[in-house]
């Protein structure tokens, strides 16, 4: 079978090694976004993707079996040249998993089989582009990966399997991110043995329980502590590493890495210590802070932030 991969995000790693290595089908090319400006110099950077299919070229270059690995970056893929070139690597199958362009329906109609996207909820719960994050926060006690038919909507096709995990107490966006990662190429490998078989169902997804993660923004990490403190744990651990969870403390953002619910009350935001522990009132609630990072300065403990800042639990 030849496939093409469509991707740009770290998640999508483990399931494009899986493709490289696997030699009983082909990965004729990878599509990928563009290079984009990152870190304090603005430099040019290659998206996880492409760093990944670049180190697959040179570490196959000797190797007979292998040749190189076309590398594409449509700045549209909806261009009539991005439509063509992808049409010319004859896919059989393509799969995308977190690329971060609407696929046009001229892209869907090209693979002679399917074309096959990776989510990372339970469809029809939270379609769109945070899926991690919004499961984490909400207090979903599982979430998954689904193995999709695309179609024109936003993640509205139809299901071929999914794969469940649980959500740890403690879980992260970050570490529910890797696992997910993990379980992807287990699914894709699944979903793949069950076309060439002829066995792959198709279960249209109950519109009506649809649910739906927008894209976030650096701004939805800000806390409003007029919600409850359980509500602000769960969004604390669901935006680590991105947005990030913060509140201003001295007209600077206090970046919030963990916390733990605590029995106190108090007005809203009102910070206060209880000898080494930070402690910021919710609206129901409070929470006792973990690692902090105060904007400008070295991430560290809450306990070292009072010890370098003992006024701030007067404000």
């Amino acid at each position: 079978m030849r496939i093409l991969f469509i991707g740009t995000g770290k998640i999508g790693l483990p399931t494009l090694r899986m493709l490289h290595e696997w030699r009983d089908h082909e990965l004729v090319g990878v599509v990928t976004q563009p290079d984009k400006p990152a870190g304090r110099d603005q430099k040019l950077t290659p998206s996880p993707i492409k760093k990944a299919s670049q180190q697959f070229n040179v570490a196959g270059a000797t190797a007979e079996y292998k040749l190189e690995l076309p590398v594409l970056q449509p700045p549209r893929i909806k261009a009539r040249d991005s439509v063509d070139t992808i049409r010319a690597l004859k896919p059989d199958l393509i799969v995308v998993m977190a690329y971060g362009q609407i696929l046009p329906r001229e892209v869907l109609e090209i693979p002679t089989i399917a074309c096959l996207n990776l989510h990372a909820s339970l469809l029809p719960r939270w379609r769109g582009a945070a899926p991690i994050q919004a499961a984490i926060a909400a207090g979903d006690r599982e979430t998954g990966i689904t193995v999709m038919y695309m179609d024109e909507g936003l993640d509205t096709g139809d299901i071929l399997l999914q794969r469940k995990i649980e959500i740890a107490p403690d879980e992260t966006g970050a570490s529910l991110h890797d696992k997910l990662a993990q379980i992807a190429q287990e699914a894709l490998a699944e979903a793949i043995l069950l076309l060439e078989e002829g066995k792959a169902p198709r279960l249209p997804q109950e519109n009506e329980l649809a649910t739906y993660a927008p894209k976030l923004e650096r701004e939805h990490g800000r806390i409003d502590w007029t919600e409850s403190s359980a509500v602000i744990e769960r969004k604390i651990r669901a935006f680590d590493p991105w947005p990030g969870a913060f509140m201003e403390v001295d007209h600077r953002n206090l970046k919030i890495f963990g916390a733990t619910i605590v029995d106190r009350s108090g007005k809203p935001g009102q910070i206060s210590r209880n000898e080494n522990e930070l402690i910021v009132a919710a609206g129901e609630g409070a929470l006792s802070l973990g690692e902090v990072q105060l904007e400008g300065k070295r991430r560290m403990s809450a306990a070292e932030f009072l010890h370098g800042h003992p006024w701030i639990a007067q404000l």
